[in-house]
């Protein structure tokens, strides 16, 4: 994270990782949070607009952690996909809590 510092005069997004990459259906990585509050303070100390993506293990509960620890932007895959296409609205509506 502090690289993060070093780069932010060149980014518009950053973006962190909140599971393993490789496959999807994953756990949230709870010790992330503290990643991602420790990104968004430094974005907003940057003053720019730089948004701040989580990808990996969103569900209805990690979501709001994530939103209230300063992410703008949510990839969610299997929790939106989970049921099948008549649970979708369901599922992106419970996300969006």
């Amino acid at each position: 994270i502090d690289a993060i510092d070093n780069v932010l005069d060149l980014v518009d997004l950053v973006l962190i990782m909140t599971v393993n990459p490789g496959f999807g259906g994953q756990s949230f990585i709870a010790g992330q949070l503290k990643k991602i509050e420790q990104a968004a303070q430094r974005i907003a100390r940057s003053g720019r607009p730089i948004d701040l993506e989580v990808d990996g293990g969103i569900t209805a509960e990690t979501a709001k952690g994530a939103r209230e620890a300063g992410a703008n932007i949510l990839v969610a895959g299997t929790s939106v996909f989970r049921g099948g296409n008549k649970h979708y609205a369901a599922n992106i509506a419970a996300l969006r809590g």
